[in-house]
């Protein structure tokens, strides 16, 4: 199974400003690319830069997508760690853009055996229920929010906080007296407090019952997680601390963590994805599935992983209802509620809208 060519497009998707602590995202970055090959398929991937946690820009991975396009023409395509290896060795990091290399991969992969990812990847259905997320805003606005959310059926809120303390402590005491006690709450400071910060908002919040709080503190402090969990008694969740299963091994090692979120733009894809919870499994750590701004197309892949993924026990797979005014996919993932189920489809079973697509800026390598 040779690659021919591969199609890149500018996959811009209108949204709803989104905010969390470090920026605001005016409209979802993306990138749409498919990989074809010599036996008349081809992979579909997509990525959403997101620059203030990875990055990376859609102007930086549709530059590196022509570029990797031109390294993988006339490949073996199912040769997929050498594919992958090839993209390692071209460029460190970047792991946005390779992720939608790693995806269309695993779709023509899977395609070629007409098969679901899933069931290449040897995964089996199972219930999966996402959060919604609450963006940054004032405490009346975000309970506002959050009722709304609860109304619509919202079975877990996922809540930005990572401002000052005492102003994140008001936005969750607002927002657990309108939802009540019992609808789960978990929150994510994105970064955004230091390490005093961090011990006053945790201590102070302890008494709304909150689920987890991701990623408190800046990367660089890892070292200082240890610590943090002794001072709390909510569980910490990392997220920009874990690229891959190197991370993963790290954080369990320190006792930095109690859970480990992946992405795969942190990741890489699916590959790494899944050896990353495969080691945090080994150590004991269990994982969430999580996303930036991506489209139902990269969602569904997702989907795909978390069936074969039983260390993922967490699901934050509410990317393209963050304000998306747009869906530019065919097939893919379904939502009942903040329930999900995919088609019974060859491959990820999703693709991009043509007529979608007519309008994007466009590039074949």
């Amino acid at each position: 199974m040779r690659i021919t060519h591969t199609e890149i497009y500018r996959f811009s998707i209108r949204m709803e400003p989104f905010a969390i602590a470090t920026g605001t995202m005016e409209y979802a970055q993306n990138t749409f690319i498919r990989v074809h090959a010599n036996n008349g398929l081809y992979g579909v991937g997509e990525c959403s830069a997101f620059p203030m946690i990875v990055g990376e820009t859609q102007d930086t991975c549709l530059v590196l997508a022509r570029d990797f396009a031109a390294i993988w023409k006339g490949r073996d395509a199912s040769a997929i760690p050498d594919r992958l290896g090839q993209l390692d060795d071209y460029i460190a990091g970047n792991t946005t853009i390779k992720s939608a290399f790693d995806m269309a991969l695993y779709d023509l992969a899977a395609k070629q055996e007409g098969i679901p990812l899933y069931r290449y990847l040897g995964g089996t259905v199972r219930d999966i229920v996402t959060d919604i997320t609450v963006g940054i805003d004032t405490p009346q606005a975000m309970a506002k929010k959050a009722t709304a959310f609860q109304r619509q059926g919202a079975e877990v809120l996922k809540v930005k906080l990572g401002k000052a303390p005492e102003a994140d402590i008001e936005r969750i005491q607002a927002i657990r007296a309108a939802v009540g006690a019992d609808l789960p709450i978990r929150i994510d400071a994105n970064q955004g407090w230091n390490y005093g910060d961090a011990v006053t908002a945790l201590k102070g919040l302890e008494k709304f019952n909150i689920q987890f709080c991701e990623q408190p503190m800046r990367r660089y402090n890892d070292h200082l997680l240890p610590r943090l969990r002794q001072e709390t008694t909510i569980p910490i969740m990392a997220d920009e601390s874990c690229y891959d299963h190197r991370d993963a091994m790290r954080l369990a090692a320190s006792g930095a963590c109690d859970f480990i979120n992946i992405k795969f733009s942190k990741s890489g894809g699916i590959a790494e994805a899944m050896r990353t919870q495969q080691t945090a499994a080994q150590l004991g750590v269990p994982c969430m599935i999580g996303g930036m701004l991506e489209s139902r197309v990269a969602l569904s892949a997702k989907v795909h992983f978390a069936y074969a993924a039983t260390n993922v026990q967490f699901f934050d797979m509410d990317t393209c209802l963050l304000g998306h005014l747009e869906d530019p996919v065919v097939g893919g993932v379904q939502f009942a509620g903040y329930r999900l189920s995919l088609p019974e489809l060859p491959g990820i079973g999703a693709d991009a809208d043509e007529a979608f697509l007519a309008k994007c800026e466009r590039w074949a390598v």
